[in-house]
């Protein structure tokens, strides 16, 4: 099973960058996808997560606002409800 991981940002916004990373270095460690979503994209989008960025969803439940601990990122990527 491919874990599918959504990063909902926006641009300039400066905790996105750091979940960014957190990812890039964490799908080298583990199994799963992941894109990048600007949330300026759409109207509706800037409407549903207005300045409540960045938002991470596995699975397509949310996982993380703001802020992701990495280790809890793992424990959730994996497990056996998603």
């Amino acid at each position: 099973m491919v874990h599918e991981v959504v990063l909902y940002s926006r641009k300039g916004c400066h905790l996105c960058e750091i979940v960014k990373e957190s990812l890039a270095k964490l799908s080298r460690q583990a199994e799963f996808t992941w894109q990048e979503i600007d949330v300026d994209s759409s109207e509706a989008l800037r409407r549903q997560f207005t300045d409540e960025v960045p938002v991470v969803f596995i699975h397509g439940k949310k996982a993380f606002k703001y802020r992701m601990d990495e280790q809890d990122f793992l424990r959730k990527l994996t497990r056996k409800d998603n």
